[in-house]
């Protein structure tokens, strides 16, 4: 990798984290909704709280993370929730179970250390395939 290519990533690593920190609030803030508020089951409540947050990120992500990637609009959108989304949700609901259903942790301690688990994938995955340069991005670098 070269050093530009390095540096790179490396904001692009720092953007993706600064989104993530936002769509945390957003995931926990929907969480305490759905489950204190509404008295969901905390399983539900993690599900719909991820989905909600995993629209906030690739919103923003589409705009700033990969801003000056090709958009590929709805495609894009359905390619990012059937990979980090489903990995976030089926991630989220698995430790949650372990943590909260098997652990009895605190569901929001529980819940930020899932979050913290999967976000590398998902940088990773995001990068390599849902937000990828087009071929003719590539081909003329």
């Amino acid at each position: 990798m070269t050093p530009g290519a390095c540096r790179s990533t490396t904001i692009r690593w720092l953007k993706f984290n600064l989104v993530g920190g936002i769509g945390i609030a957003v995931q926990l803030l929907a969480l305490v909704a759905l489950k204190d508020g509404l008295h969901f089951n905390y399983l539900i409540a993690t599900a719909l709280a991820v989905e909600t947050a995993v629209i906030h990120n690739f919103l923003w992500h589409e705009r700033f993370t990969w801003s000056d990637r090709a958009r590929a609009g709805f495609t894009r959108f359905l390619k990012f929730n059937l990979t980090t989304g489903m990995f976030s949700i089926a991630g989220n609901l698995a430790l949650m179970k372990l943590l909260v259903g098997l652990g009895h942790m605190n569901y929001l301690l529980a819940n930020g250390i899932t979050i913290t688990a999967c976000s590398v994938v998902n940088f990773l995955v995001s990068d390599g395939f849902v937000f990828a340069k087009a071929r003719t991005e590539t081909q003329s670098m």
